[in-house]
């Protein structure tokens, strides 16, 4: 399938971080980002690579729009519940570099939470990874609005 990234995340702006799709199944997502040379956390030794924990989940938000694009319906709201290890080989991702986000489902639970096993590649060599959990509501409208004192 080939999609533009906006018509999968609900990221605009600066907090949009991954840039194209690269692949799409229902099993899988692969998308890529450029690290920028300035913006939202940037410092002067590039991107911390804590921020790759966001770009993870911009990847299961994108292969989550792809599966709500491939039903026809629109891309859900989702939400990140967590990481588990996550193990960066580097402490900055370097201004210029191309970065490629994987993302595997692992597990989906009927309640609308699931596991993915994510990496994030650079040159070819694995540089960051980890299990992210993120949680899906039925009506996130309504999830939000209930959370709400």
């Amino acid at each position: 399938m080939h999609w533009d990234i906006e018509q999968l995340i609900p990221h605009r702006g600066p907090m949009r971080f991954i840039e194209r799709l690269l692949e799409w199944t229902p099993e899988s997502v692969r998308v890529a980002l450029q690290v920028p040379a300035d913006g939202l956390f940037i410092e002067a030794e590039g991107m911390p690579a804590w921020v790759g924990i966001e770009y993870m989940a911009q990847a299961v938000a994108a292969w989550a729009g792809g599966r709500a694009r491939s039903a026809g319906r629109e891309p859900p709201l989702g939400f990140l519940l967590g990481t588990r290890r996550y193990a960066p080989q580097v402490t900055h991702f370097p201004p210029g570099s191309e970065l490629i986000v994987e993302a595997r489902l692992e597990l989906m639970g009927d309640n609308g939470v699931g596991a993915f096993a994510c990496r994030i590649v650079s040159d070819g060599i694995c540089v960051a990874e980890t299990m992210v959990t993120v949680f899906e509501p039925d009506d996130a409208q309504a999830y939000l609005e209930s959370s709400n004192p």
